[in-house]
């Protein structure tokens, strides 16, 4: 819960459970609350979560206003009742909390910002008319920001991300409309930090469903620590992109069609992951053209020598597919990555560049599915494997930031039994070094001791 929402009804608490008669500065109490929650209002914002607190706000102003004027203090019966009220009106948004992404641990500031690619040589395949492949990417990246720069959104559309994870996990539509008062410890279009060695590149590409900034903490890390990392939104493939002009692209479940043969799917997989990995070396493809571009905010800032890339589950497989297919890729790293997309050619000759996979438990123990498989067969072929671990405790989305909705987010199916922070530290301690040591040659004592730094941490 933000500040404002913790001591709101720390006030009402301290009012209802004062004996009476209550001092006269205590029978204030919801009054200075009433006034705290107009400045949570204008301040953080507020949202559907805190109602049940807005309206008992409202009543227990009200209600002591009367006592005041009456000059009395009048027990009122329902007060101890009214305590249990409160706790419950305070279990929502606590159950709810506004997302925060945590602050990086880099030295770097760090800015984000979003546009749109346009590749005219690619069609695109899922929109059901004649038009080039379009596409989102979001990149973060050192930055100096400016007085005015202000911190970024997690999400740029809340109000259409929003609704479109809810409906994905199955809640209501407006179960998570908070979402939009989460912020980041990024500023929005802040300008990019001068450098006198250019930036290593990091590409990441979300799982089926997903969104270009669902690993937004992960992002800012890196970033912080001298990285510009770029997301691409794969359009039709995301739970949603958005587009500059007002289009949204909702995920075509045809892409990657459910209930078909073994066979047809795996047709489908390997198609749409194609279109993935070429929306990677598309954006590739224009970076290098505004490194290019002496007028470009990007001018011999990036280092087209260090690039490495990432992604989870479905963009795992699109990773693996582009750094098994483009040289330009250094270094490839895999959370839970989907092998069935992966083309059978890398499937056999698997790739030369450094790699590490990163698998949760509830995919690791499903030993004999046709991903394990696959991966078992793909993994030997990786010619400079870092390794490949599990994380016991955790489920698939564990390598995003879904878990930060909520303390109850186990229970949601959005993360395993593991505690979330210790989660992101482990997630992240690899990451980090991993791309550290692949694209900076620096050494790591993770990679070096047999992976013993976590007990959670086994071999795969």
């Amino acid at each position: 819960m933000r500040l404002l929402e913790i001591i709101i009804p720390l006030v009402l608490a301290i009012y209802l459970i004062w004996p009476h008669p209550r001092p006269r500065t205590i029978r204030f109490a919801p009054a200075i609350a009433f006034f705290l929650m107009l400045l949570h209002f204008v301040i953080e914002g507020n949202r559907w979560q805190m109602l049940p607190l807005y309206v008992l706000t409202l009543i227990l102003t009200i209600s002591s206003l009367m006592i005041i004027s009456s000059k009395t203090d009048r027990p009122i019966i329902v007060s101890y009742l009214t305590v249990i009220l409160l706790a419950v009106s305070t279990a929502l948004p606590t159950l709810l909390p506004v997302p925060s992404i945590p602050k990086p641990g880099g030295p770097l500031q760090v800015g984000t910002t979003i546009f749109e690619l346009t590749d005219s040589s690619r069609k695109e395949l899922y929109s059901g008319v004649d038009e080039p492949r379009k596409f989102m990417v979001q990149v973060w990246y050192p930055a100096d920001p400016l007085p005015e720069n202000k911190l970024a959104p997690w999400m740029s559309r809340a109000d259409v991300y929003g609704p479109a994870i809810s409906t994905f996990l199955k809640l209501p539509s407006f179960f998570l409309d908070h979402l939009a008062l989460a912020k980041t410890p990024a500023y929005r279009d802040a300008p990019i930090a001068g450098t006198s060695t250019p930036y290593p590149i990091i590409l990441f590409s979300h799982g089926w469903d997903g969104f270009n900034a669902q690993n937004s903490g992960q992002m800012i890390q890196l970033a912080s620590r001298g990285y510009v990392v770029v997301a691409v939104n794969h359009t039709y493939g995301a739970v949603a992109t958005v587009f500059p002009d007002g289009k949204i692209a909702y995920n075509n479940p045809n892409a990657l069609p459910e209930g078909v043969p073994d066979n047809e799917y795996e047709i489908a997989a390997r198609k749409l992951v194609n279109q993935w990995a070429g929306d990677l070396a598309y954006t590739l493809d224009q970076l290098n053209l505004r490194n290019s571009d002496a007028k470009d905010a990007y001018y011999s800032k990036l280092d087209f020598n260090r690039i490495g890339v990432y992604g989870h589950s479905t963009g795992g497989g699109a990773a693996i597919q582009f750094c098994g297919t483009d040289p330009r890729c250094k270094s490839l790293l895999g959370m839970d990555p989907f092998m069935r997309p992966v083309s059978s050619e890398v499937l056999a000759n698997g790739v030369t560049q450094p790699s590490f996979f990163m698998f949760s438990q509830g995919w690791s123990d499903l030993v004999d599915s046709r991903n394990n498989q696959l991966f078992n067969q793909f993994h030997p072929q990786v010619s400079d494997s870092m390794g490949a671990i599990t994380i016991q405790g955790t489920k698939h989305y564990d390598f995003s930031d879904l878990p930060l909705l909520s303390p109850i987010a186990p229970q949601l199916g959005l993360k395993g039994p593991l505690n979330g922070k210790r989660v992101t530290e482990i997630v992240n301690a690899y990451l980090v070094d991993f791309f550290e040591m692949t694209l900076n040659g620096k050494p790591s004592t993770l990679f070096n001791d047999g992976f013993q730094d976590y007990p959670e941490v086994k071999l795969k």
